[in-house]
């Protein structure tokens, strides 16, 4: 094996003790393990410590590798409010890091980053960005699936995004203009 394109989180990224602090999250951030211990941020810690080994892995066997940071995956299927990557969804909504991607658009970036020679290191892969209260609300109603009893943004404020794609925007950019010229 010469290439691999490893799926992980957004949530490897994010998650840190002066996050408030920092510029805007980018592919260099790290979630910090302790700081999700802590926290009990179980599925970020995961995320991040598989992504470490997963490079470390790669590096020593001098396997090519890129990482798609996926946001959360929205989906035809049932979602839960029980998905791992919520923990601290509420966090995520004040510091303008709660982002999602549909399965199409990941598919695409997964596809992109392995046939793009010049890809390399991580991409974060959303499509939509989580800072409005009517956002949260329709996410929030999406995910318990109760129309019955619409969800408040009383107490929600308008967040300003502080992550972004830049990097995958480049690498899909060419992607799709590629696909169109073998259309």
């Amino acid at each position: 094996m010469e290439r691999a394109v490893f799926t992980s989180s957004v949530t490897a990224v994010v998650w840190k003790e002066n996050r408030m602090a920092a510029a805007d999250f980018d592919e260099r951030e790290w979630s910090e393990p302790n700081f999700c211990r802590k926290h009990k941020l179980w599925h970020a810690l995961a995320k991040t410590l598989a992504e470490k080994t997963a490079w470390a892995l790669a590096m020593d066997r001098g396997v090519e590798m890129v990482c798609v940071n996926a946001g959360l995956l929205l989906v035809a299927a049932d979602l839960s409010v029980a998905t791992p990557y919520l923990k601290g969804a509420a966090q995520m909504y004040e510091n303008g890091v709660l982002v999602t991607v549909d399965v199409d658009f990941l598919v695409d970036a997964h596809v992109a980053v392995y046939e793009s020679p010049s890809a390399h290191g991580r991409y974060l892969c959303f499509n939509a960005a989580v800072c409005r209260p009517h956002d949260a609300v329709k996410l929030a109603q999406m995910l318990s699936h109760d129309a019955a009893q619409p969800a408040s943004s009383d107490g929600l404020r308008v967040t300003q995004q502080r992550i972004q794609t830049k990097k995958l925007n480049q690498v899909m950019v060419l992607f799709d203009a590629g696909r169109h010229v073998e259309e």
